[in-house]
């Protein structure tokens, strides 16, 4: 078994010199950052493989005790030794990660406004001053989901910000959330996934136009023009690569060249490497399938990288999560997104009084438009659906990706009546919309529903006037949201929506409760 840990390590070092040969990366994590990985090439993987945590992000979160090549020194002496025990070495040099909001007790007499109201207190972090850990500090106070997410995470965070918006002080609880991201956007190069070394080389779906828009709602369009150097910053982030896309190099990154002059955007992540939160599930499905390692490690990465980490969406066998080509996909959400980016972005150069810019923009976000149309949008299904750009085919994949173009006005009004009706028909449930409407054992898949999906698909059909359907929508989730916090004190990161007699389940770890993004959403909800 030492053999295997020690072969796991050295590939583990080849593959991070291969990257640094094939690739450039576009950031790097501030010099007060430690990158496990890399601290540790031999304690690292032997410890993730050894499963000495039942959760492979707690060693990832660890906090060393003393500098890395004493401890590095130390474990070279002692590994091989008979009496060796590597549980008491860890604990030995290093401090486990904090518990959010674990000794948080609810009192469900309150309401559950009340109770979210108590909670964002616990679940803020102050200003990082910390170094030696793999936290990427941040200038200004920030929310968390909570549980086993310890850090600021990327898309999360507007849904938080819905809740924030019809609390106490507004603008002093979303300002400084979004200064973080035009921080990380500044320092970085984009908004990580979140802010740990661990998570950069890849980001989140693109709300930070969205997140801008809500703070411009509090405090005025000037907010526009604060936030338009992050907002462009993050666009040729996501762009990056466009100019060199030929008939012979159709996809560089996060661009695909569609047609003779379209470019649309997918999922990726800088990193052909084993996720060091999930190092040992990513080892073991590697050596499972006997898929390239590189190719397997991208693709799961990009899988984080949309949020749905996992779903059927990206899986050629809906059961079987070695056959996930997350970057052979155009995502018909990311494009949303960036047409509302491309959107805001015109709309900040006309503030700012830049016409040519703003001509730019406004043509791009027309161009992504008419190629959301033609290239996402089924007659047949009654719906938009995904695009696998090397098949060159919409996939048979339904699920709630379907509602962001009704969200950003994208649908027309036929194709919004259309897409109504296969929500209603696919996703509606008792407590809500599913994910998808197929049961893998995967988290973004039926029986679950989660708070993000439910309001884009409840706030994109009321864009269409489909308010019988998105009241429904909106009074099963909140009353199943009511029910789990009467009987458990708890708001969870996802629901079972289908027998809301279950918890919800799936995925690499447990149910988190805390948990931000529910929080935000039926703050928000309940509030109306």
């Amino acid at each position: 078994m030492r053999l295997l840990y020690a072969r796991i390590g050295a590939m583990l070092l080849l593959t991070f010199c291969m990257q640094a040969c094939q690739e450039v990366e576009t950031s790097q994590a501030p010099p007060q950052s430690l990158n496990m990985v890399q601290a540790f090439p031999d304690l690292f993987p032997d410890v993730q493989m050894a499963g000495i945590f039942p959760d492979s992000k707690t060693f990832a979160d660890c906090t060393p005790t003393q500098d890395p090549k004493v401890i590095n020194e130390a474990y070279a002496k002692q590994k091989d030794q008979p009496d060796f025990g590597l549980q008491e070495f860890i604990a030995a040099y290093f401090e486990l990660p904090p518990q959010i909001s674990s000794g948080f007790q609810a009192d469900t007499s309150r309401s559950v406004s009340a109770h979210i109201n108590t909670l964002w207190p616990v679940l803020t972090r102050a200003s990082d001053n910390t170094s030696n850990t793999s936290l990427l500090p941040l200038p200004y106070p920030y929310i968390v989901p909570g549980g086993r997410f310890r850090e600021i995470y990327y898309w999360d965070s507007y849904f938080t910000m819905l809740g924030l918006q019809v609390s106490d002080d507004a603008t002093g609880k979303i300002r400084p959330m979004i200064q973080n991201f035009a921080h990380l956007i500044e320092t970085v190069g984009y908004v990580p996934n979140g802010n740990r070394t661990y998570f950069v080389g890849r980001s989140q779906p693109p709300f930070f136009s969205l997140m801008v828009r809500l703070l411009a709602e509090v405090e005025g369009n000037k907010v526009l023009a604060e936030f338009l150097p992050a907002m462009e910053k993050e666009y040729q982030f996501w762009m990056m690569g466009q100019d060199q896309l030929s008939g012979e190099k159709p996809a560089i990154k996060r661009v695909v060249k569609i047609g003779e002059t379209g470019v649309m955007n997918r999922y990726w992540d800088n990193r052909p490497v084993p996720r060091p939160e999930s190092y040992k599930e990513d080892v073991e499905l590697a050596e499972k399938t006997g898929r390239e390692p590189e190719k397997l490690y991208r693709d799961l990465r990009a899988a984080c990288e949309s949020g749905w980490d996992f779903s059927s969406r990206w899986l050629r066998d809906p059961q079987d999560l070695g056959t996930i080509h997350t970057t052979e996909i155009l995502p018909v959400d990311l494009n949303a997104l960036l047409y509302h980016l491309e959107l805001t972005l015109s709309e900040s150069f006309e503030i700012n009084g830049n016409a040519e810019k703003r001509v730019y923009y406004e043509r791009k976000a027309a161009d992504r438009k008419a190629a959301i149309q033609q290239i996402f949008w089924d007659q047949d299904m009654g719906m938009f659906l995904d695009y696998d750009w090397i098949a060159e085919e919409r996939l048979n994949r339904p699920s709630l990706a379907t509602a962001f173009p009704l969200y950003f006005k994208i649908a027309t009004v036929g194709q919004a009546e259309a897409t109504a009706q296969k929500v209603e028909e696919l996703f509606l449930q008792p407590g809500g919309v599913l994910t998808t409407a197929v049961e893998t054992g995967q988290q973004w898949d039926a029986p679950n529903g989660w708070a993000p999906l439910q309001w884009m698909t409840i706030a994109g059909l009321r864009n269409y006037d489909q308010n019988l359907l998105s009241d429904k929508i909106k009074q099963r989730w909140i009353a199943l949201n009511r029910k789990v916090y009467k009987g458990t004190g708890k708001l969870v990161e996802k629901y079972n929506v289908t027998d809301i007699q279950l918890e919800a389940g799936g995925g690499e770890y447990p149910l988190q409760d805390g948990f931000g993004w529910t929080n935000g959403v039926l703050l928000r909800l309940v509030s109306e």
